[in-house]
């Protein structure tokens, strides 16, 4: 199977995630102003404005990731849709965790949902790997992975933490997104090299 077929099935489920995502922000009722609203409305957007982040930011590497992959085989279509599984609940606690303005089981349960989608990445990463060979030039481009495992540990660290000051946690969270917000530049400089 070529990479283009897996490549527009990811892209239409991420676009499909961003719109539900959106379609959970609401029109404030009227209350008590608009500047009230507002406020009120502030951690329902603040959600959705960090995971659109991480949301996004899962799209543009895996882009770059497939970039890199000559091949698609069996298991690496599992390996995918299993990252898309995780990804595909991001609106539910994305939802979940502006409702109920960032406390504890929320903010837990949102970052459990990323540190499986990061988990689901890595094996997604080592499934091309092995089907690419001792040639691998994604895994030339990775190496020992250390952004990667450190954005695995942050998570299980702010999971943790969540329970003690959510705030916190939050802010692992989007430390975490600030690591991979621009495009791996391991990976973008083996696919400027391909080409």
């Amino acid at each position: 199977m070529g990479k283009t077929r897996l490549e527009a099935f990811s892209d239409g489920v991420i676009a499909i995630l961003i719109t539900i995502m959106v379609l959970e922000l609401k029109v404030p009722e009227e209350g008590g102003g608009p500047i009230e609203d507002l406020r009120h409305l502030a951690p329902v957007f603040l959600s959705y404005l960090m995971s659109f982040v991480f949301v996004g930011i899962y799209w543009n590497n895996h882009h770059h990731m497939l970039h890199l992959a000559d091949r698609v085989t069996g298991p690496i279509l599992w390996a995918n849709l299993h990252l898309l599984f995780w990804l595909s609940l991001v609106p539910f606690t994305t939802h979940w965790l502006g409702e109920r303005h960032f406390t504890p089981v929320p903010t837990a349960v949102y970052g459990i949902v990323f540190f499986l989608a990061g988990v689901a990445w890595l094996i997604l990463q080592r499934t091309i790997i092995s089907a690419q060979g001792r040639g691998s030039r994604l895994r030339e481009a990775v190496g020992r992975d250390v952004k990667g495992k450190l954005s695995a540990g942050m998570y299980a660290v702010a999971i943790a933490l969540a329970f003690v000051n959510p705030g916190v946690a939050i802010t692992i969270y989007v430390l975490v997104a600030a690591l991979w917000l621009i495009p791996d530049r391991r990976i973008e400089r083996s696919v400027r090299s391909l080409h």
